[in-house]
C-alpha cells in the first residue's frame, strides 16, 4: 500500500475526468502534486506532454514512474493502491460489479450527452462566434434527459448514492459530468428533485473538495451570466 510517494497528476479543471480525479486526491488526502495543462491554449499537444499520452488527452497520473491515462482506470488505481475507505470501489465483489457496471456505461451515456449540451451551449459559440444551433442544443437535451431518466430508474432508484448506500467513484465521474452544463449557467439538475438530493449528497460527502474542483467552472458561468 502506498503511502509516502507523491502522486503526480496532469488536469486542466474545465474537463469533467479532471475534476473527478481531484476530488478523489482531495478529500482523500492522498499526496499528490497538480501539473496544470490548459487545454484551451493547446499544452496537451506540445511533445513533452504528448511523450506522457500520445492520445494527448487529460487527466494523466505518474506515480513513481508508472504512467496512466483515463480517468477510470486512473480512479480505480488512486482507491486500490492508496489507504482510501473502502467504498470508493469496494473490495467485495458484487459491490465492486456495480461500480464496474456504472462506470462502463457511463462513457457512452453520461458522458457523451452532459459533455454535448456544453459544447453546443458555450464551447463552438465560443470558439467560432457564431450562435447556438437552437435544433441542435434541442436533441442534445433531449438525448440527456433520457439519460437522466435512466440514472433515476436503473442506478439511483430509492438508494442514496449510484452503486448503494455509499459514495463510490461511479457518484463522482457522474456528478462532474453533469455539472459541465453549469459553465454555461443552465443546471439541467433544476427539475429533477431526486437527482439534486443526491448531487448534494455527493457534496456534503466530499466537502470543500466540490467547489474547489469545480472553480473554474463556476468562474466561467458567472462570466457568461455578466455578458447577459
Amino acid at each position: 500500500m502506498a503511502t509516502d510517494r507523491q502522486v503526480e497528476v496532469y488536469l486542466d479543471l474545465l474537463s469533467q475526468p479532471c475534476r473527478a480525479v481531484h476530488i478523489l486526491l482531495s478529500c482523500n488526502n492522498i499526496p499528490h502534486r497538480v501539473r496544470t495543462v490548459a487545454l484551451r491554449r493547446g499544452e496537451n499537444r506540445t511533445p513533452d506532454f504528448t511523450k506522457l499520452n500520445p492520445m494527448q488527452k487529460v487527466p494523466v497520473m505518474v506515480d513513481n514512474g508508472f504512467i496512466l491515462t483515463e480517468s477510470d482506470a486512473i480512479l480505480k488505481y488512486l482507491a486500490t493502491e492508496y489507504d482510501v475507505p473502502e467504498h470508493w470501489y469496494p473490495r467485495q465483489r458484487e459491490r465492486r460489479a456495480r461500480v464496474d457496471e456504472y462506470t462502463a456505461w457511463h462513457h457512452s451515456n453520461t458522458r457523451p450527452h452532459a459533455a454535448k449540451v456544453f459544447i453546443l451551449e458555450v464551447l463552438l459559440p465560443t470558439q467560432t462566434g457564431c450562435p447556438v444551433e437552437e435544433v441542435r442544443l434541442s436533441h442534445a437535451l433531449s438525448q440527456l434527459n433520457d439519460t437522466l431518466d435512466k440514472l433515476e430508474s436503473m442506478f439511483l432508484r430509492r438508494q442514496p448514492f449510484l452503486c448503494g448506500d455509499d459514495i463510490t467513484i461511479a457518484d463522482l465521474l457522474a456528478v462532474c459530468e453533469l455539472m459541465q452544463p453549469v459553465g454555461g449557467a443552465r443546471d439541467i439538475l433544476q427539475q429533477r428533485p431526486q437527482l439534486q438530493r443526491w448531487r448534494t449528497r455527493v457534496q456534503t460527502a466530499v466537502g470543500d473538495s466540490f467547489d474547489h474542483a469545480h472553480a473554474v467552472l463556476y468562474a466561467l458561468r458567472d462570466r457568461r451570466k455578466s455578458k447577459l
